[in-house]
């Protein structure tokens, strides 16, 4: 078992050394990249520079220099568009709006008529008021007159006036 094992590797050792040795042996000589460098001839003298005007062999060395930048940034990522910012003209006067009293929260019911005064049954939600004339309803609005054919009614915070319609002339 010994010798097997001796023969595996010498093999390998073997099989290794062809196949560092085959692409060095069948190599042919690249050109693309080639510097052209002076060789010198053989002078008396060691140690001096040759003449330029000598005649010299010319030997080629490949240039080792990167063709690229080597640490160039990439990615995968598409470039972001920069938006385009419009400018909208800036309305510096606010429009203020006038305060206004909101939506009457009464309805006619019905009105009874006295001989002396004139009473009107109002209805908010499920509240029902009698009301006459000069009468405040939960702090919030005044009746200021009552005609056979309208209620003039004050919303107090504002001092506004409305009315509301409460019968016909016949």
């Amino acid at each position: 078992m010994n010798t097997k094992r001796v023969a595996g590797w010498a093999a390998f050792f073997g099989v290794a050394a062809v196949l560092v040795w085959l692409p060095e042996h069948f190599q042919q000589p690249d050109d693309s990249a080639v510097a052209v460098m002076a060789a010198p001839a053989n002078h008396k003298t060691g140690g001096t520079l040759p003449d330029a005007s000598a005649s010299a062999t010319l030997a080629q060395v490949k240039d080792l220099a990167p063709a690229g930048d080597l640490f160039a940034a990439s990615s995968w990522k598409a470039t972001p568009q920069l938006a385009s910012v419009t400018e909208q003209p800036v309305n510096l006067i606010p429009v203020v709006q006038p305060p206004s009293a909101p939506p009457m929260p009464f309805q006619f019911v019905g009105k009874l008529a006295d001989r002396s005064d004139l009473q009107v049954f109002l209805q908010s939600g499920e509240k029902i008021y009698v009301v006459r004339k000069g009468d405040v309803i939960d702090d919030t609005w005044r009746i200021e007159g009552i005609s056979d054919v309208e209620l003039s009614l004050v919303y107090l915070p504002l001092h506004l006036s409305q009315t509301l319609s409460v019968g016909s002339t016949q």
